[in-house]
């Protein structure tokens, strides 16, 4: 008995310790990003080269003064002399948002960076990761960049505060008739559900329709409060509950948005009046025969 006690002890001991230190393909790839960016900051060059495929590319892509879309090919040899020639705490590459995508043996991951020399922006953009996993873990055999000096994100930042933002900035379109902000910001198949029950716009549609509250100086006001965000595994979609300040009192809203060609963008967006059920029987009489 005691010997199965203690046969009993350790295995439960053992699937915890497993439990807690096993990471899915995901966590693993996200692992190795942090790795690398850690490994520029301390100014060490042999744990990032370990972490680099023998046959990696490295490449940046932008638009030249002209706006000629170009493709820059980079060294890793030369990129490691780099870090290995500054003190530490010189380069400091800060991520802002990551979607990792897994298909065995294979993973990519897109993530929005800033870099800082010395403590200063120098530029920011996007990283697109591709990577495989060999018999040593998992390695990096491309890395393909977009470089800017607009725009960039200096603070630090969650992936959660990161949509937040989004979706803030989306309202804060409609109460400022910015068109181009709040119609740019939900995808082109992109659905909204109003709260009349004839009120289910394509985004286009919906567009054309709205335009009389955007030729005015504020197209709706609506002020959001206790958000609640939901993330897919990989982080690629978000959902999210919200309730809103409007001129017809309470309302809620709830919306799904994906990260696509570096950004979010909404996919559905459903706005409902809020009735409380003590005056629910006054509703079913008010609407009837309608």
């Amino acid at each position: 008995m005691r010997y199965l006690l203690l046969l009993l002890i350790f295995t439960i001991t053992t699937s915890a310790l497993y439990s807690q230190t096993t990471m899915s393909d995901e966590e693993e790839v996200a692992q190795v990003i942090k790795a690398l960016f850690d490994g520029m900051r301390t100014a060490d060059s042999t744990s990032v080269a370990a972490l680099l495929h023998p046959d990696i590319r490295m490449q940046s892509v932008g638009y030249d003064k002209e706006g000629k879309p170009y493709m820059q090919q980079g060294s890793s040899q030369r990129w490691l002399q780099s870090i290995a020639s500054y003190p530490a705490g010189t380069l400091d590459e800060r991520l802002y948002s990551q979607v990792i995508e897994v298909d065995m043996p294979l993973a990519t991951a897109w993530t929005e960076y800033s870099f800082f020399l010395n403590g200063e922006l120098s530029h920011c953009g996007t990283n697109a990761f591709q990577m495989s996993k060999t018999a040593e873990g998992w390695k990096i055999h491309q890395v393909t960049d977009t470089r800017r000096k607009e725009n960039c994100t200096v603070e630090e930042r969650s992936l959660a505060d990161s949509v937040h933002a989004f979706v803030d900035a989306w309202h804060v379109a409609a109460a400022e008739a910015d068109e181009d902000t709040f119609f740019g910001s939900m995808s082109a198949d992109g659905i909204y559900l109003g709260t009349d029950a004839s009120e289910r716009w394509p985004r286009d549609t919906f567009h054309v329709w709205a335009q009389f509250a955007f030729d005015r100086e504020s197209a709706w006001a609506f002020k959001p409060y206790d958000r609640e965000l939901y993330f897919s595994d990989n982080n690629k979609y978000v959902w999210w509950e919200e309730m809103l300040e409007t001129w017809m009192g309470p309302c809620r809203g709830s919306g799904v948005a994906h990260f696509e060609n570096g950004r979010w963008q909404i996919k559905h967006y459903d706005l409902a009046v809020t009735i409380d059920n003590d005056k629910i029987e006054g509703f079913i009489e008010l609407t009837k025969g309608e």
